[in-house]
């Protein structure tokens, strides 16, 4: 039935996400998702929405979440936007912010569905190399650009920048849009959201996926100067005018409500990340430095390749990309103490074999 596509849909080629394998006992360690459950108030706030009210439409302004995110970061709500996860958000600023004259500039070794996008909204984009450390070296983005998008930290690496090159970035480009896709700050990055009040050009996209494990609802947030949420507004109203459901609205409110769970839990993935990275390094592994809820590593003896076929073989999942400078690269998601466990004593038994 391919005759019936559209030209442009012959020359997509689609993000590819994380398996999703029904395995008995699998330790699934590859899709960055949390170990540890949301709040329990937002379990509430998810119950009590199943009533006869949910023959109405959602608030599509989300009114009061915006309100409860722009309070949390000291914000206006007309520079809050919200839709569903954080693909979505950005879906809406590639269409609505990113394509320009000028080519769209990001890492080579970055987030996979950037380029997806471009694809899609037919943007002229330019990779630009991370260095030998696979960091990101502003001084390579000073050239012409329509616009700038990054992840802080950086998906798949885990590498974040600190706050003082963003602004330089932002400095160096006060005419073009600069997004920072912040979906694994909250594990050890700088935000730059206080940024935004000096720089009417950078817009930074969020998730309550990862640091707040609501990715089974799809909520996700942009802020920036309000005539940039007014830009991503425009698109969505073109798109999907009542984005989120009322219990995705009401369990994200109730989230960022519960600080203390937030705080809690994010110290126990830190403190777990910690302990898998001590683990891989007494291996001989070498592990990037992560600011997110993952590593990515490799060790110097052992292919990817190998290391992550037997560790499917004892039910452990994990990602790998078989890419140019990546291809011997784990990104190991952090999971539990007891997953954490399991997984370097699989490795331990598949170097020693």
């Amino acid at each position: 039935m391919s005759r019936l596509w559209s030209d442009l849909t012959h020359t997509l080629s689609p993000y590819v996400p994380g398996e999703q394998p029904r395995i008995p006992g699998l330790i699934k360690l590859s899709t960055n998702e949390s170990p540890l459950g949301p709040s329990p108030k937002a379990l509430a706030a998810i119950a009590a929405q199943a009533t006869d009210d949910l023959r109405l439409y959602p608030d599509p302004e989300a009114t009061e979440l915006r309100k409860t995110l722009a309070a949390y970061h000291g914000l206006d709500p007309a520079q809050v936007f919200v839709g569903n996860g954080s693909d979505e958000v950005l879906a809406h600023a590639f269409a609505a912010l990113l394509k320009h004259d000028a080519p769209l500039l990001f890492p080579d070794i970055t987030y996979s569905f950037y380029p997806v996008y471009c694809r899609l909204f037919g943007i002229e984009a330019e990779t630009i190399p991370l260095d030998e450390a696979f960091q990101v070296r502003v001084a390579d983005y000073r050239r012409r650009a329509g616009a700038i998008i990054l992840p802080n930290p950086n998906a798949p690496t885990g590498v974040a920048l600190p706050l003082s090159d963003i602004e330089t970035l932002l400095k160096g480009h006060p005419d073009a849009p600069v997004v920072i896709d912040e979906a694994y700050v909250d594990f050890g990055a700088d935000t730059a959201i206080p940024l935004i009040a000096s720089h009417d050009n950078l817009l930074v996209v969020r998730t309550f996926s990862k640091s707040r494990a609501l990715a089974g609802l799809r909520v996700g947030y942009a802020l920036g100067h309000p005539s940039i949420i007014q830009a991503l507004t425009r698109v969505k109203d073109s798109f999907n005018s009542y984005p989120l459901g009322r219990p995705a609205q009401a369990s994200a409110i109730a989230s960022v409500q519960d600080e203390g769970y937030f705080r809690e839990t994010l110290a126990a993935i830190i403190a777990t990340r910690t302990r898998m990275v001590e683990g891989l390094t007494a291996l001989g592994f070498e592990t990037l430095p992560s600011s997110a809820n993952f590593v990515f590593t490799r060790h110097p003896q052992h292919s990817g390749a190998a290391l992550a076929a037997a560790l499917r073989e004892r039910a452990i999942l994990v990602r790998r990309w078989d890419a140019p400078r990546i291809g011997d690269y784990l990104r190991i998601t952090v999971g539990t103490e007891a997953q954490t466990e399991k997984l370097l004593t699989a490795l331990t038994e598949t170097i020693a074999g």
